[in-house]
């Protein structure tokens, strides 16, 4: 029998206020625990079923269902629903989770009508995200449809509902294998219950043709028996972009051999970026400079500019003992404002907001102990030069007026124009952001540590953000020594100019491991215990001159272990060295 409101569970402190869903397998209950005073979901196995010959099948997958998501979560993912226990209640197995006010995706359109595309692409890459993190657990969702996608806010999707998840590898096949939303989910997997990724690559892009369009796309059953065409959603939306249009497609092509093959494959297709909105408002990561900017607006022009990426595959040869490294390329697009100083250009990259694991997993090669916990940290959007600072951008801002101390124009030990400066403490660079910040009106700044981390990441939870390995073919690393599946390369000894490489990672940023070390905002931690989550700087006393800073990214002095994205350094604030330089963060706002 299903509960009514007002109804008081016995073995937990909860009083039941409403029916949220009813399915064929299950009943989701809002209910209020009364110690923490505090909102939560019930789910329960359908009563109907109690007496169905499968009952027992049935309540063995709705165990399997809460076991599932407290093994993804383990940490916490912010666009996954949380499960916080399992227990029964009268002979009723009782599945808490997480209760996410809002409204389903699929309500949502229906009360809103078809979204922007910035909206809906923000709300699916959200979602991207979190089935990434699903299958790296070795597990498929399989039902990843706008019933299952809750809008949290206007900024936030999470993702609900594990009931018919399945491991890649098939250790049984029941008839529950071919579950699914008819409307969302491709043929194999209603035909033959197919468990692969690419059955969630359909359901999201699925799910997007519809965010976008507020219809149902024709159904993959309808497509494959009546040979049918999906309709284009730009044919639905004639202002939609090709990227956007061009992703759904692929995503839904009929053949699951046509479609990307992994999730992060298809993200990289949804390359839409809405034009950008610049705004001077007070930045989410406190400032290092120590006066304000004179101006309140400017208009910068930005644009887009063109890129290529490369990764690092490690392919084995016979019998899996010889590797050997292919260097995949691809084009990428982003988008970046130029601040001229004189005649000296500064180019600031445009970094999309987003949620990352930062840190490193304890079986990373390398790992050390204050690369851990992991942890997710949820960044804002912000600006990022797309270099490391060169001699010649510091020597025009050493000649503007000083605001706190004196900067030599001329500090670096390899000379260069295009190099990076170095030999420049903690202290210098935030006197240069100050100069730069009151020369310009914006607010310039060192990045936090978790902005920088997550740039240079770039949506890649790899060691480098080329894979797992690393060659001094694509960065300025000392090549005496090796990494992963790496071989020996060349030990320049010196700097090199930025950008020499020719290679940016996916968000247009270049030289993030290797070159020079990158000095931060934060202040040094012996771990992330009690780290921020928001991607602010972590400083505990800043009136602390003797605090060790953090650098990050490595040199062309060190060996490419240290050049990964999750290791850290410090050092203390005044030191300086030929081997550390920065970049900076511009601290205005920009938005959709």
């Amino acid at each position: 029998m299903a509960w009514t409101p007002g109804h008081q569970l016995k073995s937990r402190p909860f009083v039941v206020d409403c029916v949220l869903g009813e399915g064929g397998f299950g009943i989701t209950y809002k209910v209020h625990h009364q110690a923490l005073n505090q909102d939560f979901v019930i789910k329960t196995p359908n009563a109907r079923l109690i007496n169905d010959p499968e009952y027992q099948k049935y309540l063995n997958r709705f165990i399997k269902e809460g076991q599932i998501v407290a093994k993804i979560c383990h940490d916490p993912h912010p666009h996954i629903v949380r499960v916080t226990d399992l227990f029964e209640e009268a002979g009723i197995h009782c599945l808490v989770m997480d209760y996410v006010p809002g409204e389903s995706l699929w309500k949502y359109v229906q009360n809103q009508g078809a979204l922007s595309e910035a909206q809906a692409v923000r709300y699916i890459r959200q979602i991207g995200d979190a089935l990434r993190v699903v299958h790296q657990a070795g597990l498929v969702h399989r039902d990843a449809t706008p019933l299952n996608i809750m809008v949290r806010s206007p900024e936030k999707a999470v993702l609900i509902d594990f009931g018919i998840a399945k491991g890649l590898i098939p250790t049984t096949s029941t008839t529950t294998d071919k579950a699914g939303n008819r409307g969302f989910a491709p043929y194999e997997q209603m035909l033959r219950g197919n468990r692969k990724v690419t059955v969630d690559v359909y359901t999201l892009a699925a799910s997007l043709y519809y965010a976008v369009t507020g219809q149902r796309p024709m159904d993959s059953f309808s497509r494959k028996l009546d040979d049918a065409e999906l309709i284009p959603p730009q044919q639905l939306i004639p202002g939609l972009s090709d990227a956007t249009n061009q992703a759904i497609l692929s995503g839904m092509a009929l053949e699951a051999k046509n479609r990307p093959q992994s999730i992060e494959a298809w993200l990289a297709l949804l390359t839409f970026e809405p034009p950008i909105i610049l705004s001077v408002t007070s930045s989410s990561v406190e400032s290092s400079a120590t006066v304000q900017p004179a101006k309140t607006a400017k208009t910068l022009p930005v644009s887009a500019f063109d890129f290529e990426v490369v990764t690092v595959e490690v392919k084995s040869g016979v019998l899996g003992k010889e590797r050997k490294l292919t260097l995949n390329r691809r084009s990428h697009q982003a988008y970046h404002y130029i601040e001229t100083l004189g005649d000296v250009p500064l180019e600031m990259v445009a970094i999309p907001g987003g949620t990352f694991l930062m840190g490193s997993p304890e079986t990373e090669d390398g790992h050390s102990g204050d690369e851990s916990p992991q942890h997710w940290v949820t960044i804002k959007p912000f600006f990022l030069g797309k270099y490391p600072i060169t001699q010649a951008q510091w020597q025009a801002v050493a000649h503007l007026p000083k605001v706190e101390r004196e900067l030599d124009p001329e500090p670096s030990y390899f000379k260069g124009e295009n190099r990076p400066v170095e030999q420049v403490s903690w202290y210098d660079c935030v006197e240069f952001c100050a100069r730069l910040s009151q020369y310009t009106g914006w607010n310039y700044r060192l990045p936090s540590e978790a902005e920088w981390e997550y740039a240079c990441r770039a949506g890649t939870t790899t060691p480098f953000h080329f894979g797992e390995t690393i060659t001094t073919d694509l960065a300025n690393y000392d090549g005496n020594d090796t990494y992963g599946a790496g071989s020996k390369g060349k030990c320049r000894e010196e700097t090199t100019s930025v950008g020499s490489f020719q290679i940016a990672n996916a968000f247009g940023l270049y030289d993030m491991h290797g070159n020079v070390w990158e000095w931060c905002l934060d202040q040094w931690h012996d771990s992330y215990e009690g780290a921020p989550s928001e991607g602010q700087a972590w400083i505990i006393d800043n009136n602390n001159d003797n605090h060790y800073r953090l650098l990050r990214g490595g040199s062309w002095y060190n060996n490419p272990r240290v050049c990964r994205c999750a290791f850290r350094f410090w050092n203390t604030p005044g030191l300086w060295s030929n081997y550390r330089g920065f970049r900076v963060v511009c601290g205005a706002a920009w938005t959709l």
